[in-house]
């Protein structure tokens, strides 16, 4: 008999736990947001330059690691380039050139060099899904990691980005960002009488100098 209730309690552990993934974050699927608008498309809204501002959080939650990233994305037809130049709050810099191609039906397949085979992942609706494995560098472990990255286009142009971390499918960090357009980060204003002329250069986010740990 006790048997019995452990085995009862076992797999009422498992079915809460097949039952949570399904409706967490990882159980997401771009049939989900098909309907909703304005709709993506990566060869127009990951082109021209991009500038990305992020955290990334650890198993625990906390802000491990705080980032600036500059992006530029070009296309001929439905093969792209996106590149990305990290510059993190602990001082470290990060690159990497993916390189994407789009197919009628949304696919997306995309590759980099620390990418591990390839991504794959659809655009559909305001969303785009894309799941791969990264091989981090010597200096953050040298894992290799599975991520899911989800990408939710909002009305003015800006992209709001998720990723999720994880290894043997526990996650080990998160990461929250915004990307949009560089060319609309500078809002022109009248200045007040007497004040220094602002300009565009002078109002790019500064590199950030708190020494914390690059993911």
């Amino acid at each position: 008999m006790p048997d019995l209730v452990l085995l009862v309690i076992l797999l009422v552990f498992v079915g809460c736990l097949l039952l949570a993934r399904r409706l967490s974050f990882l159980g997401q699927k771009p049939e989900e947001y098909a309907a909703t608008s304005p709709a993506i498309d990566i060869r127009h809204h990951l082109s021209g330059p991009i500038l990305c501002e992020g955290v990334i959080y650890g198993p625990t939650g906390r802000v491990n690691s705080r980032f600036i990233a500059e992006m530029e994305g070009r296309w001929d037809g439905d093969h792209g380039t996106l590149t990305e130049h990290f510059r993190y709050a602990g001082g470290n810099d990060q690159y990497r050139e993916w390189h994407l191609t789009l197919g009628g039906d949304g696919r997306i397949r995309g590759e980099a060099e620390d990418i591990v085979g390839h991504g794959a992942g659809w655009q559909k609706g305001a969303t785009v899904l894309l799941r791969y494995r990264i091989r981090l560098p010597e200096n953050a472990g040298g894992w290799t990691l599975d991520v899911t990255d989800w990408m939710y286009l909002m009305e003015n142009g800006s992209i709001i980005n998720r990723s999720q971390f994880r290894k043997f499918g526990f996650k080990v960090a998160e990461l929250v960002a915004t990307m949009r357009p560089a060319q609309t980060t500078a809002t022109a204003t009248r200045p007040e009488k007497g004040a220094p002329q602002v300009t565009a250069a002078a109002t790019a986010p500064p590199a950030p100098s708190e020494r914390t740990q690059a993911a």
